[in-house]
């Protein structure tokens, strides 16, 4: 290879690298939207507080169904399709958020929304575990943060706006769509990196979903992306509104303080990248896991200052910044890189099965008991995912001795 070829190579792999940075802010603008508009949308909209969690049961039905078909649509496509595809039904999405006035229509642009985000969070994530090391992966995560940093503070704007939340959708919807259109001009740096990854793949022996899952340690890890993914999305969903009632703030200042959880995954997340490689995949899973329980004893403990209290939900960010993509790097050696797809498929699946669920279920509690359940409520599956995660190191041990 001449030297200009190499030089032409670095630069298409630095290129690419850079394209697979925006696709994770794409991928958290619009997951910070909802929690910091929630309070003043579900107002204009006359629908009870504890109905977000319809919206987010809705899209994390539609991702649990694109992950668990993942791997045979990145097969087909690539994953610089699937990812382009994606963010365009994210896009439209928003986009039809910012022109509905009535809860239902909601729910229904809710749909394509989910399908996006569920086949772009396997293919990429999976894309990055095999062909980057786990730096990479900690700091494509933080830039996910990026995109949940910047929404609130859109929402938080747009809300002193006549055109209100309408007009936050309306801007991360166009941002989307020019995202979009980036990544179809990148699709030829997408191929090459995929070319030898592709015949490899297509020469490994083909599982289905539930083989897959009856290989040791996936319920295991599973688990640990149900649990985890409970805690981080109960956090975003439900902080604002935490803030709102217990501290009666107004709605433009806790719509911004939703931005503090995400500050703090954003942060964790590169200074995670620093160290991952030395420190390796479950010590950052246990580090994150001590820190976050750090958090919620802050916001447990009682306190006039609401200061405290949002110090206490970045702490709790700054925690659960290393588990996501640690879990994640750890897949192909977990499963093998044979199997690290549609492994990590199911694995985003059980995490959305999470956000299904979770989410609702906090806001039906919080209506009979209070929102001061909040905080007991994120310890107990801090509790549920340190388990699983032990548990899942101990099955990977054991099946790489036999």
């Amino acid at each position: 290879m001449t030297r200009t070829n190499r030089s032409r190579t670095a630069v298409a792999a630095i290129t690419l690298l850079l394209v697979i940075y925006l696709t994770d802010i794409s991928l958290g603008l619009p997951d910070s939207l909802l929690g910091s508009g929630w309070p003043d949308m579900h107002l204009s909209l006359s629908v009870p507080a504890s109905y977000a969690g319809f919206i987010t049961m809705i899209i994390a039905a539609d991702t649990i169904i694109s992950s668990l078909v993942s791997n045979r649509v990145t097969q087909k496509f690539g994953t610089g399709w699937v990812t382009f595809t994606s963010i365009l039904l994210t896009a439209v999405a928003m986009l039809g958020f910012s022109f509905s006035h009535h809860f239902y229509t909601l729910c229904l642009w809710a749909i394509p929304y989910g399908v996006g985000a569920g086949a772009i969070d396997a293919a990429t994530s999976n894309f990055v575990a095999l062909h980057y090391d786990s730096r990479q992966l900690n700091w494509l995560n933080s830039f996910w943060g990026v995109g949940t940093i910047i929404s609130p503070y859109i929402m938080g704007a747009s809300l002193n706006t006549a055109g209100g939340w309408h007009n936050g959708y309306l801007i991360v919807g166009s941002i989307q769509m020019g995202i979009a259109v980036t990544i179809l001009i990148s699709l030829p740096l997408w191929k090459r990196k995929e070319a030898a990854h592709r015949i490899t793949t297509q020469a490994t022996e083909k599982l289905s979903n539930w083989q897959m899952i009856k290989m040791p340690g996936m319920r295991q890890a599973m688990a640990a992306f149900f649990s985890y993914i409970a805690i981080e999305q109960t956090t975003a969903l439900w902080a604002s509104t935490f803030l709102r009632q217990t501290h009666h703030l107004p709605v433009d200042t806790v719509a911004r303080a939703a931005a503090l959880f995400y500050i703090g995954i954003t942060v964790g997340r590169f200074v995670a990248g620093v160290i991952s490689n030395r420190s390796g995949d479950y010590w950052l899973v246990n580090a994150g896991l001590g820190i976050i329980a750090v958090g919620i004893g802050m916001i447990l403990i009682p306190t006039s200052s609401y200061h405290f209290v949002m110090a206490g939900l970045v702490v709790i960010g700054l925690g659960c910044a290393p588990i996501w993509p640690a879990l994640l790097h750890a897949t192909p050696n977990n499963f093998g890189a044979a199997h690290s797809q549609i492994a990590m498929g199911i694995q985003i699946a059980a995490a959305y099965v999470g956000t299904t669920t979770m989410p609702p279920m906090f806001g039906l509690l919080a209506s009979w008991v209070g929102i001061g359940l909040f905080p007991g409520f994120l310890l107990f599956f801090l509790v549920v995912c340190g388990v699983a995660v032990m548990r899942l190191k101990q099955k990977v041990v054991v099946q790489k001795r036999d």
